[in-house]
């Protein structure tokens, strides 16, 4: 199943080139489109209770010359407000775009705009086993690029077992220095173990550094091990801004019943010190591999949110890769 094998290469951090069409011997391309049916039920209706949407359509160039390889991300950006809007705002936009550098040892150096290394649930719809995401939050929602996007530098290096990276960059759009307010550039480390069967563990630690000088810290831990046709996963995030200490947590497990069908089941929660506000989600979704390049999830997500109100929500995804 295409996409699920996309999903355990997210977790790997090579699903960039897990698929693509070749052109010539320097330029690839692949890419997916993502639309689906969308029902939430808040007990109020105090918002639209479905929409049906083409969720994100990217296209990736890929180019390779001798130790130099490149990147360009292309996709869809809706400039909507809310979710649930009912006509649809979309631009393109240039999701990421960088180059790097072999040293032929194993490192290299990534120069350009890019995502995170760090969060067990990667950037884009291939690297999920479910519709949505765990958190909804882009305090803890570190692997989505739609919310957590830097430029800078990157510097990676892997030897057998452990691979490891550090990155100096700016968030996209903020400038380095602005009337002298800022002059510090995050960063984050980011770090992989591959050494026992069957395991995958990731941990890194990130310096959020805004404008304002309200800094936040981010540390978190995530391992994946697969047990014959099931998967286990897991994650904890904590992040620190000043006096308040957010923190946030999933479990996963997804069974392949056969070669086309499985099934995932995740339990996800967040909370913060300083409200006490607190969220918990568990959502059941199985996945279907309509073919080797189209493949459907279907959704059934329970929330409690951090108002207290209890969220029900129902999604029909199709995503084609290519």
């Amino acid at each position: 199943m295409k996409t699920k094998l996309l999903a355990v290469l997210a977790t790997l951090g090579m699903v960039a080139s897990a698929s693509a069409v070749k052109i010539n011997n320097n330029l690839s391309i692949n890419g997916f489109i993502d639309g689906s049916y969308y029902s939430v039920d808040d007990g109020a209706n105090s918002i639209d209770s479905s929409n049906i949407s083409v969720d994100e359509v990217e296209l990736n160039f890929i180019v390779n010359a001798g130790n130099v390889s490149g990147e360009l991300h292309v996709d869809t950006e809706d400039t909507n407000s809310s979710d649930f809007d009912t006509i649809s705002g979309v631009d393109l936009n240039i999701e990421q775009v960088h180059f790097s550098y072999s040293f032929g040892n194993g490192a290299s150096v990534q120069v350009g705009r890019f995502g995170s290394e760090l969060g067990l649930e990667r950037e884009d719809p291939a690297g999920l086993y479910t519709f949505s995401r765990a958190y909804n939050d882009a305090r803890f929602d570190l692997g989505n690029v739609d919310v957590n996007v830097g430029e800078g530098a990157r510097l990676s290096y892997a030897s057998g077992d452990f691979a490891g990276s550090l990155a100096l960059v700016n968030q996209a759009a903020q400038l380095e220095d602005d009337n002298g307010s800022k002059d510090d550039l995050d960063y984050e480390v980011a770090i992989s173990y591959t050494g026992i069967d069957n395991l995958v563990v990731g941990a890194g630690i990130a310096t959020r550094r805004p404008e304002d000088g309200n800094n936040t810290e981010v540390y978190t831990i995530n391992l994946a091990y697969t047990l014959d046709k099931l998967l286990l996963a897991g994650e904890y995030t904590n992040s620190e801004k000043g006096a308040d200490d957010r923190s946030a947590y999933l479990v996963l497990a997804d069974y392949d019943v056969n070669e086309k069908l499985g099934v995932a089941v995740r339990f996800s929660s967040w909370e913060t010190s300083s409200t006490g506000a607190e969220s918990e989600k568990i959502t059941f979704a199985p996945n279907y591999a309509i073919t080797e390049s189209l493949g459907a999830i279907i959704e059934f997500s329970a929330e409690e949110n951090a108002a207290g109100k209890e969220i029900d929500s129902f999604a029909v995804e199709l995503t084609y890769t290519f």
